[in-house]
C-alpha cells in the first residue's frame, strides 16, 4: 500500500491535495480534533486517488490493451454512440467500472490518429447502471489505426464523478498506453472492439490501464508481446 503513495501525482490533482491539506492544517491549529482526524483521511485519499503510476505497455501491434483501471463490470453487443462514427451495427462493448479508490488514468488502447473527440452533456446516473452508457455525461473518442480501423473508447461520468477532462484532439497521433484523459472521483470506461477481434476479458476481472491485454485483433497472426514502461 506504501508504495502507491510512492508515485508520481496526476498535475491535475495538486490543488485538491493542497486544499485538503490546508483544511487538515487549520483543523490542527485549532486543535479541533474531531474535524483534524477525517480531514487526515480525506488528505491521505486524495493523494492515493491521483496517483500516476507509469505502466509497462504491452507493443503488439495487433493487441487492445486497458484504457483504465478497475472491474469488468459487463460484456454486451451494443450499437455504440452515433458520435463515434462506427456504424449502427452493434459492437462488442466492454465496461469497465472504476471506484474511488482506483488509478483514473485513461490510456490509448492502441497506436493510432484520434479522429473523433466528441463531448456530449447528460445525466450523472450510477456508472454501474447499464442506461449510463447511453445517458450519462460522456466523452466519446474514435482512434484510427493504420489499418484503417476504427477502435471507439467512451468516458462517462457517474453518480460522484462529475468532471471528464480529455488531453488529446482530432488529428493527433498517440501510441499504445499513452494517456489522454482522466475522470475525477469513480467513473466508467467503454471500449468498443471492432468487427473480428477476439475478447480475452471477462465480467468480474480486473484491469490495470495501459497493460491488461483486452482483445486480439488479428488472433491468428498475433505475435510475441513485449512492453515498455511509461
Amino acid at each position: 500500500m506504501l508504495a502507491n503513495f510512492l508515485v508520481p501525482i496526476l498535475a491535475d490533482g495538486w490543488r485538491f491535495i493542497a486544499l485538503f491539506a490546508a483544511a487538515t492544517f487549520l483543523a490542527a491549529l485549532t486543535g479541533v480534533a474531531w474535524l483534524f482526524w477525517p480531514l487526515m483521511v480525506v488528505t491521505l485519499w486524495s493523494i492515493y486517488f491521483f496517483r500516476d503510476p507509469p505502466r509497462g505497455v504491452p507493443q503488439d501491434d495487433g493487441l487492445l490493451i486497458a484504457p483504465a483501471d478497475g472491474l469488468v463490470q459487463m460484456v454486451v453487443d451494443a450499437v455504440p454512440p452515433a458520435e463515434l462514427g462506427l456504424g449502427d451495427k452493434p459492437l462488442t462493448r466492454v465496461s469497465i467500472f472504476l471506484s474511488v479508490f482506483d488509478v483514473h488514468i485513461n490510456r490509448s488502447p492502441c497506436a493510432g490518429t484520434i479522429e473523433v473527440v466528441a463531448y456530449r452533456p447528460g445525466k450523472f446516473l450510477s456508472a454501474n447502471a447499464d442506461k449510463a452508457s447511453e445517458d450519462n455525461e460522456r466523452t466519446a473518442l474514435a482512434l484510427r489505426r493504420a489499418d484503417g480501423r476504427l477502435i471507439g473508447c467512451v468516458q462517462i461520468a457517474g453518480y460522484v464523478a462529475r468532471r471528464i477532462v480529455c488531453y488529446v484532439k482530432p488529428g493527433q497521433a498517440v501510441v499504445a498506453g499513452e494517456r489522454f484523459g482522466h475522470i475525477r472521483f469513480g467513473s466508467r470506461t467503454d471500449l468498443y472492439l471492432p468487427e473480428g477481434a477476439r475478447l480475452l476479458v471477462s465480467p468480474g476481472q480486473r484491469m490495470i490501464g495501459g497493460e491488461t491485454v483486452m482483445a486480439e485483433l488479428d488472433p491468428a497472426v498475433s505475435g510475441p508481446r513485449t512492453a515498455i514502461e511509461f
